[in-house]
Protein backbone atom coordinates (compact mmCIF):
# COMPACT_ATOMS: atom_id res chain seq x y z
CA UNK A 1 0.00 0.00 0.00
CA UNK A 2 1.36 3.38 -0.95
CA UNK A 3 1.10 6.06 1.58
CA UNK A 4 0.55 9.62 -0.49
CA UNK A 5 2.44 11.54 2.10
CA UNK A 6 1.82 15.36 1.96
CA UNK A 7 5.61 16.09 3.34
CA UNK A 8 7.05 14.58 0.18
CA UNK A 9 4.34 15.90 -2.53
CA UNK A 10 4.88 19.63 -1.11
CA UNK A 11 8.49 19.64 -0.86
CA UNK A 12 8.24 19.31 -4.19
CA UNK A 13 6.13 22.13 -4.72
CA UNK A 14 7.91 24.46 -2.62
CA UNK A 15 11.40 23.11 -4.14
CA UNK A 16 9.73 24.47 -7.73
CA UNK A 17 8.77 27.79 -6.56
CA UNK A 18 11.48 28.50 -4.00
CA UNK A 19 14.09 28.15 -7.87
CA UNK A 20 11.27 30.21 -9.21
CA UNK A 21 12.07 33.09 -6.50
CA UNK A 22 15.36 32.69 -6.74
CA UNK A 23 15.09 33.77 -10.11
CA UNK A 24 12.75 36.72 -9.52
CA UNK A 25 15.67 37.77 -6.88
CA UNK A 26 18.48 36.99 -9.29
CA UNK A 27 17.03 39.41 -11.63
CA UNK A 28 16.36 41.96 -9.19
CA UNK A 29 12.60 41.72 -9.04
CA UNK A 30 9.96 41.82 -5.50
CA UNK A 31 8.82 38.73 -4.21
CA UNK A 32 5.28 37.46 -4.66
CA UNK A 33 3.42 38.79 -1.75
CA UNK A 34 0.69 36.44 0.38
CA UNK A 35 -1.35 38.53 2.59
CA UNK A 36 -3.61 37.00 5.00
CA UNK A 37 -6.16 38.44 7.56
CA UNK A 38 -6.80 36.56 10.51
CA UNK A 39 -9.89 38.04 13.27
CA UNK A 40 -10.45 36.69 16.53
CA UNK A 41 -8.34 34.23 17.81
CA UNK A 42 -9.39 30.50 16.73
CA UNK A 43 -6.94 27.89 17.77
CA UNK A 44 -6.97 26.29 14.52
CA UNK A 45 -7.07 29.03 12.77
CA UNK A 46 -3.99 30.50 14.48
CA UNK A 47 -2.35 27.43 13.75
CA UNK A 48 -3.12 27.29 9.96
CA UNK A 49 -2.32 31.13 9.18
CA UNK A 50 1.08 30.21 11.16
CA UNK A 51 1.54 27.75 8.43
CA UNK A 52 0.89 29.68 5.48
CA UNK A 53 3.08 32.51 6.79
CA UNK A 54 5.93 30.08 7.78
CA UNK A 55 5.84 28.34 4.08
CA UNK A 56 5.93 31.72 2.19
CA UNK A 57 8.74 32.21 4.31
CA UNK A 58 10.78 28.60 3.19
CA UNK A 59 9.72 29.38 -0.65
CA UNK A 60 11.15 32.77 -0.94
CA UNK A 61 7.66 35.01 -0.53
CA UNK A 62 7.11 37.37 1.16
CA UNK A 63 3.86 37.71 3.69
CA UNK A 64 2.16 39.85 5.83
CA UNK A 65 -0.41 38.80 9.01
CA UNK A 66 -2.94 41.22 9.62
CA UNK A 67 -5.01 40.33 13.06
CA UNK A 68 -8.63 42.03 13.47
CA UNK A 69 -10.35 41.86 17.05
CA UNK A 70 -13.34 39.07 17.11
CA UNK A 71 -16.02 42.00 17.79
CA UNK A 72 -14.45 43.96 14.61
CA UNK A 73 -17.08 45.69 12.71
CA UNK A 74 -17.68 43.82 8.94
CA UNK A 75 -17.07 47.54 7.69
CA UNK A 76 -13.71 47.53 9.28
CA UNK A 77 -12.74 44.23 7.72
CA UNK A 78 -13.85 45.16 4.33
CA UNK A 79 -11.82 47.99 4.51
CA UNK A 80 -9.01 46.42 4.89
CA UNK A 81 -9.99 44.18 2.05
CA UNK A 82 -10.44 46.84 -0.10
CA UNK A 83 -7.04 48.77 0.40
CA UNK A 84 -4.79 45.11 0.01
CA UNK A 85 -6.84 45.30 -3.08
CA UNK A 86 -5.27 48.37 -4.43
CA UNK A 87 -1.70 48.01 -3.21
CA UNK A 88 0.23 46.96 -6.01
CA UNK A 89 3.14 44.55 -3.83
CA UNK A 90 0.01 42.38 -2.27
CA UNK A 91 -0.39 39.16 -5.01
CA UNK A 92 -2.65 36.99 -3.10
CA UNK A 93 -5.46 37.98 -0.18
CA UNK A 94 -6.76 35.12 1.87
CA UNK A 95 -9.30 35.88 5.36
CA UNK A 96 -8.98 32.88 7.74
CA UNK A 97 -12.59 31.40 7.32
CA UNK A 98 -14.37 30.72 9.56
CA UNK A 99 -15.70 34.66 10.37
CA UNK A 100 -17.55 35.71 13.35
CA UNK A 101 -21.14 35.08 13.40
CA UNK A 102 -21.13 38.54 13.04
CA UNK A 103 -19.71 38.79 9.66
CA UNK A 104 -21.37 37.36 6.32
CA UNK A 105 -18.40 35.14 4.71
CA UNK A 106 -20.31 35.62 1.24
CA UNK A 107 -20.04 39.54 1.57
CA UNK A 108 -16.40 39.17 2.26
CA UNK A 109 -15.21 36.76 -0.26
CA UNK A 110 -17.47 38.93 -2.45
CA UNK A 111 -14.87 41.70 -1.97
CA UNK A 112 -12.05 40.06 -2.43
CA UNK A 113 -10.62 41.17 -5.96
CA UNK A 114 -11.01 38.26 -8.17
CA UNK A 115 -7.70 38.89 -9.45
CA UNK A 116 -5.86 38.10 -5.74
CA UNK A 117 -8.32 35.47 -4.85
CA UNK A 118 -5.88 33.12 -3.93
CA UNK A 119 -8.35 30.59 -1.96
CA UNK A 120 -10.21 30.52 -5.27
CA UNK A 121 -13.76 31.07 -3.19
CA UNK A 122 -15.18 34.29 -5.54
CA UNK A 123 -17.78 33.54 -7.86
CA UNK A 124 -16.00 34.49 -10.68
CA UNK A 125 -13.23 32.00 -10.07
CA UNK A 126 -15.75 29.63 -9.17
CA UNK A 127 -17.68 30.39 -12.55
CA UNK A 128 -14.29 30.04 -14.26
CA UNK A 129 -13.23 27.00 -12.80
CA UNK A 130 -17.01 25.49 -14.02
CA UNK A 131 -16.16 26.65 -17.76
CA UNK A 132 -13.38 24.69 -17.71
CA UNK A 133 -10.98 28.33 -17.87
CA UNK A 134 -7.77 29.25 -16.28
CA UNK A 135 -8.79 30.31 -12.47
CA UNK A 136 -7.31 30.09 -9.39
CA UNK A 137 -8.71 26.70 -8.08
CA UNK A 138 -9.51 26.68 -4.21
CA UNK A 139 -6.54 25.30 -2.66
CA UNK A 140 -7.27 22.12 -0.95
CA UNK A 141 -8.85 20.34 -4.18
CA UNK A 142 -6.36 21.96 -6.08
CA UNK A 143 -3.74 20.69 -3.39
CA UNK A 144 -5.18 16.93 -4.43
CA UNK A 145 -5.11 17.13 -7.59
CA UNK A 146 -0.95 18.37 -7.41
CA UNK A 147 -0.83 14.83 -4.87
CA UNK A 148 -2.54 12.85 -7.34
CA UNK A 149 0.07 14.27 -9.87
CA UNK A 150 2.92 13.50 -7.37
CA UNK A 151 2.86 10.01 -7.23
CA UNK A 152 1.35 8.71 -10.30
CA UNK A 153 -2.39 7.67 -9.70
CA UNK A 154 -4.30 6.71 -12.33
CA UNK A 155 -7.49 8.70 -12.92
CA UNK A 156 -9.07 8.49 -16.29
CA UNK A 157 -11.90 6.10 -16.70
CA UNK A 158 -12.05 5.66 -12.73
CA UNK A 159 -15.40 5.92 -10.75
CA UNK A 160 -14.95 8.58 -8.56
CA UNK A 161 -17.04 9.25 -4.68
CA UNK A 162 -17.03 12.90 -3.24
CA UNK A 163 -18.53 12.73 0.30
CA UNK A 164 -19.27 16.01 0.99
CA UNK A 165 -20.68 19.10 -1.32
CA UNK A 166 -18.88 22.41 0.33
CA UNK A 167 -18.06 25.06 -1.76
CA UNK A 168 -14.53 25.10 -0.01
CA UNK A 169 -13.89 21.45 -1.28
CA UNK A 170 -16.44 19.03 -2.21
CA UNK A 171 -18.40 20.99 -4.92
CA UNK A 172 -14.98 22.01 -6.84
CA UNK A 173 -13.65 18.63 -6.19
CA UNK A 174 -16.04 16.82 -8.23
CA UNK A 175 -15.23 19.28 -11.12
CA UNK A 176 -11.70 18.92 -10.88
CA UNK A 177 -12.21 14.93 -10.77
CA UNK A 178 -14.70 15.02 -13.85
CA UNK A 179 -12.84 17.64 -15.88
CA UNK A 180 -10.63 16.74 -19.03
CA UNK A 181 -7.41 17.24 -17.57
CA UNK A 182 -4.18 14.92 -16.32
CA UNK A 183 -5.89 13.83 -12.78
CA UNK A 184 -9.45 14.20 -14.35
CA UNK A 185 -11.33 12.20 -16.63
CA UNK A 186 -13.76 10.46 -13.38
CA UNK A 187 -17.10 9.33 -13.43
CA UNK A 188 -18.06 11.47 -10.34
CA UNK A 189 -20.72 10.72 -7.63
CA UNK A 190 -21.15 13.33 -4.71
CA UNK A 191 -22.55 12.21 -1.46
CA UNK A 192 -24.30 14.18 1.15
CA UNK A 193 -26.56 13.82 4.45
CA UNK A 194 -29.44 12.83 2.22
CA UNK A 195 -27.43 10.17 0.23
CA UNK A 196 -29.24 6.65 0.47
CA UNK A 197 -27.03 3.48 0.30
CA UNK A 198 -23.95 5.50 0.80
CA UNK A 199 -21.93 2.17 1.76
CA UNK A 200 -22.98 0.59 -1.79
CA UNK A 201 -21.94 3.59 -3.77
CA UNK A 202 -18.48 4.12 -1.75
CA UNK A 203 -18.05 0.09 -2.61
CA UNK A 204 -18.09 1.27 -5.90
CA UNK A 205 -15.31 3.65 -6.00
CA UNK A 206 -12.14 3.13 -7.38
CA UNK A 207 -11.53 6.74 -5.53
CA UNK A 208 -12.87 8.10 -2.73
CA UNK A 209 -12.59 11.65 -1.50
CA UNK A 210 -13.66 12.15 2.35
CA UNK A 211 -14.70 15.48 2.61
CA UNK A 212 -17.50 15.81 5.64
CA UNK A 213 -15.54 16.29 8.87
CA UNK A 214 -16.74 13.32 11.04
CA UNK A 215 -14.06 11.74 12.44
CA UNK A 216 -13.30 7.99 11.23
CA UNK A 217 -16.29 8.07 9.37
CA UNK A 218 -15.34 5.98 6.48
CA UNK A 219 -14.88 2.75 7.68
CA UNK A 220 -13.51 -0.67 6.23
CA UNK A 221 -16.31 -2.47 4.72
CA UNK A 222 -17.14 0.92 2.94
CA UNK A 223 -13.64 0.47 0.94
CA UNK A 224 -13.43 -1.67 -2.43
CA UNK A 225 -10.11 -3.67 -2.41
CA UNK A 226 -7.64 -1.28 -4.21
CA UNK A 227 -9.27 2.03 -3.96
CA UNK A 228 -7.34 5.48 -3.66
CA UNK A 229 -8.44 7.12 -0.41
CA UNK A 230 -7.59 10.57 0.11
CA UNK A 231 -9.03 12.03 3.28
CA UNK A 232 -9.83 15.94 3.46
CA UNK A 233 -11.03 15.68 7.27
CA UNK A 234 -9.26 16.95 10.28
CA UNK A 235 -11.50 17.79 13.34
CA UNK A 236 -9.68 17.90 17.09
CA UNK A 237 -10.57 15.31 19.35
CA UNK A 238 -10.44 15.74 22.55
CA UNK A 239 -7.73 13.01 24.46
CA UNK A 240 -6.89 13.51 27.89
CA UNK A 241 -3.57 11.09 27.15
CA UNK A 242 -2.73 13.07 24.75
CA UNK A 243 -0.09 15.90 26.02
CA UNK A 244 -1.96 18.89 23.73
CA UNK A 245 -5.29 17.11 25.13
CA UNK A 246 -6.68 16.22 21.93
CA UNK A 247 -5.28 14.39 18.82
CA UNK A 248 -6.02 15.00 15.26
CA UNK A 249 -8.62 12.82 13.47
CA UNK A 250 -9.71 12.45 9.59
CA UNK A 251 -12.50 11.40 8.03
CA UNK A 252 -11.45 7.77 7.63
CA UNK A 253 -10.71 5.00 9.61
CA UNK A 254 -7.16 4.88 8.75
CA UNK A 255 -6.07 1.27 10.47
CA UNK A 256 -8.91 0.03 8.68
CA UNK A 257 -9.09 1.77 5.35
CA UNK A 258 -5.11 0.61 5.17
CA UNK A 259 -6.19 -2.93 4.79
CA UNK A 260 -8.02 -2.45 1.65
CA UNK A 261 -6.98 0.63 0.03
CA UNK A 262 -4.08 0.60 -2.56
CA UNK A 263 -3.28 4.32 -1.70
CA UNK A 264 -4.17 6.26 1.17
CA UNK A 265 -3.19 10.15 2.44
CA UNK A 266 -2.48 10.17 6.34
CA UNK A 267 -4.01 12.65 9.00
CA UNK A 268 -1.91 15.05 9.95
CA UNK A 269 0.47 14.71 7.10
CA UNK A 270 -1.47 14.36 4.18
CA UNK A 271 -3.98 16.96 2.47
CA UNK A 272 -3.47 19.92 5.10
CA UNK A 273 0.20 20.75 3.79
CA UNK A 274 -0.93 19.87 0.28
CA UNK A 275 -3.44 22.57 0.56
CA UNK A 276 -0.90 25.11 1.55
CA UNK A 277 0.94 23.91 -1.84
CA UNK A 278 -2.10 24.80 -3.70
CA UNK A 279 -2.20 28.32 -1.73
CA UNK A 280 1.68 29.19 -2.63
CA UNK A 281 0.94 27.48 -6.02
CA UNK A 282 -1.74 30.03 -6.96
CA UNK A 283 0.12 33.28 -4.87
CA UNK A 284 2.51 32.33 -7.54
CA UNK A 285 0.24 32.26 -9.87
CA UNK A 286 -1.30 35.76 -8.96
CA UNK A 287 2.12 37.34 -9.35
CA UNK A 288 2.45 36.65 -12.99
CA UNK A 289 -0.97 37.81 -13.54
CA UNK A 290 -3.10 34.67 -14.26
Amino acid sequence: MLVLDGKIAAAAVKATLLEQTQALKAAGKRMPHLAAILVGNNGASETYVASKVKNCEETGFGSSLYRLEADVAESVLLAKIAELNQDPNCDGILVQLPLPKHIKESKVIEAIDPAKDVDGFHPVNVGRLVQGLNTFIPATPYGIILMLEHFNIETKGKNAVVIGRSNIVGRPMSILLSSNIAQGNCTVTICHSHTKNLKEVCLGADIIVAALGVPNFLTGDMIKPGAVIIDVGITRVEDATAKKGFRIKGDVNYDEACAKASAITPVPGGVGLMTIAGLLKNTMKAYQGL
